[in-house]
């Protein structure tokens, strides 16, 4: 079995779980999410791979983290992840990329993210749920955080926190590279679906 194979068939089973454990109906969910009802019976069968960002829909409407999602390895209290095992979310042809470095379900999902962004490269994201808190801190270069419309310059060891349930975008409007990590408080589902 392909590492590919291996997440295919993980996504599916820990979707089914998740579902089962929200209460969830493929309609709720398909609603929940905003992916087609059709997409979810697919994922569950594992008959496709879906796109990061339909996973990540996936995820927020469920309350976990991605990794939770995408994980096929669950057990002891203390989980290292080897870079060859963190998953690239984001990435373009001139090289920004965004990396999930880290994740955890306590009190709600917690991920942890590499972010490397390119001159001129940016990452729009939709609103997360409300209630959902990003913090980061800019390592080397200038980030141009967009949250609302209204944009923000994080310069080198600069840190920001913002609440992410409105879009925001990811920009390096310098000419250096820029890099920072991320984490990402996801509140937790209750089982009534809210």
């Amino acid at each position: 079995m392909t590492d590919l194979d291996q997440l295919t068939q993980s996504l599916a089973r820990n979707l089914k779980r998740w579902r089962g454990e929200r209460g969830f109906t493929l309609d709720a969910l398909a609603a929940r999410a905003g992916v087609s009802r059709g997409m979810i019976i697919q994922i569950e069968q594992a008959r496709t791979n879906p796109s990061v960002g339909t996973t990540v829909k996936l995820a927020d409407a469920l309350g976990v983290s991605i990794t939770t999602l995408l994980d096929y390895e669950q057990g002891s209290q203390v989980r290292l992840v080897p870079a060859d095992q963190m998953v690239r979310l984001w990435s373009t042809e001139a090289g920004s990329s965004n990396t999930l470095l880290v994740g955890t379900e306590a009190r709600g999902p917690i991920e942890l993210l590499s972010w490397h962004l390119m001159p001129g490269d940016s990452s729009l994201s939709d609103p997360h749920p409300e209630g959902t808190v990003e913090l980061l801190h800019v390592t080397s270069g200038e980030l141009t955080l967009v949250v609302d419309g209204v944009a923000h310059v994080v310069p080198a060891g600069t840190s920001a926190t913002f609440e992410a349930h409105v879009p925001h975008v990811y920009r390096n409007d310098g000419s250096e590279p820029a890099d920072l990590t991320m984490a990402v408080s996801i509140p937790p589902v209750r089982r009534d679906g809210r």
